[in-house]
């Protein structure tokens, strides 16, 4: 595995972080929600983060099978799970653990499959 390729589920993360302190900073301001979302710093920075993951994974797809490279995404449900009990102090409980742990090892299997095949 490339370090490059970690980009994409690191990018993705700090996407899902920005675009949640944006909607954190628009509140429920009826209809000028939207206006307050489009005009914010966060969703701003969020595109620019959505910008760089889409290059990153545009030279991921270039050097693998689609089969090979998808399952890197689904490392961002973990990151994202870790990064929402840290930074937001949401609740982490035992079943998201669980699945988590169920997630990476899938993602092992996955990589480890594909190793043994080439």
């Amino acid at each position: 595995m490339r370090p490059i390729w970690l980009a994409v589920p690191l990018l993705n993360t700090v996407q899902q972080i920005l675009l949640k302190r944006s909607a954190e900073e628009s509140g429920n301001s009826g209809g000028d929600w939207l206006v307050q979302i489009l005009s914010s710093h966060w969703f701003l920075a969020a595109i620019v983060a959505e910008i760089a993951c889409f290059a990153v994974w545009m030279r991921v797809l270039s050097e693998l099978d689609i089969s090979k490279a998808f399952p890197l995404t689904a490392i961002s449900y973990v990151f994202i799970m870790a990064i929402a009990w840290y930074a937001f102090g949401e609740p982490l409980p035992r079943l998201q653990l669980a699945g988590s742990g169920l997630i990476l090892i899938g993602i092992w299997c996955i990589a480890t499959a594909s190793q043994r095949n080439d």
